[in-house]
């Protein structure tokens, strides 16, 4: 599984970074990155920010994107 957040749809609630502090992020501008372990894809964030998602935490992946309230946690299975 691989996860990418959307930033202009990014409302920074932190629900995401809550949920799965070891996959999401916030940073000082107020939104919402995702994270290949010590790695935080903001450069240039989006789609091309892609992280691989450890397989213990596919569920709570899941849960984050489910509960965002901004929609835009985006999961590619497989």
């Amino acid at each position: 599984m691989k996860v990418w957040i959307d930033q202009d749809l990014c409302t920074g609630d932190g629900l995401c970074e809550e949920i799965a502090p070891a996959v999401f992020t916030l940073l000082d501008d107020g939104l919402a990155y995702v994270k290949e372990g010590d790695v935080v894809k903001n450069d240039p964030g989006g789609s091309a920010g892609m992280a691989l998602v450890p397989e213990d935490l596919e569920d709570a992946v899941r849960e984050a994107s489910e509960e965002c309230p901004g929609e835009c946690i985006f999961i590619e299975e497989g």
